[in-house]
């Protein structure tokens, strides 16, 4: 890991995860940093996490170089194909393939979805990319289920 200065790390390209809690006693939005174990905010508004992740980031980097902990650097993303082979028992193939003939689906298309589902990209939204600063950290948002709410249907 490089040594930057303060500053420098502020500006590289870290992920910064944002989830919506929708909690009725207490909603609002909660963000952290990949990279940065521990260092999150939470706020009541989608707005403000963009002052409060910097200034998270800004103490947990601070107090890393101050004690002379290294700190890591943004992961760069990856690119992926979008195909991939998987090796599965006969028994499963078959009954994957009576599964998406019953959907009237091809089979590539029954496990497409039911990966997506098992994953919960189908419901989730979009990532979201949020500019704090000068740099441009890749932000995902999730929505938190409410629990205690969907128990008493």
């Amino acid at each position: 890991m490089t040594t930057r200065t303060l500053e420098e790390y502020l500006k590289l390209p870290y992920h910064i995860e944002a989830i919506y809690d929708n909690d009725e006693e207490n909603p609002g939005w909660f963000a952290r940093v990949v990279e940065l174990p521990g260092c999150m905010t939470q706020g009541d508004t989608f707005q403000e996490l963009g002052e409060m992740i910097e200034d998270a980031m800004r103490g947990w980097i601070g107090v890393a170089l101050e004690d002379g902990i290294p700190v890591p650097e943004p992961k760069p993303d990856e690119d992926y194909s979008g195909k991939f082979v998987v090796r599965v028992p006969r028994s499963l193939h078959r009954q994957l393939a009576e599964a998406a003939e019953r959907e009237g689906v091809s089979l590539n298309q029954f496990i497409n979805a039911a990966l997506g589902i098992a994953v919960g990209r189908a419901t989730a939204p979009q990532p979201v990319a949020y500019p704090v600063g000068e740099r441009q950290p890749q932000m995902s948002v999730r929505e938190k289920k409410n629990i205690k709410a969907e128990s008493k249907e």
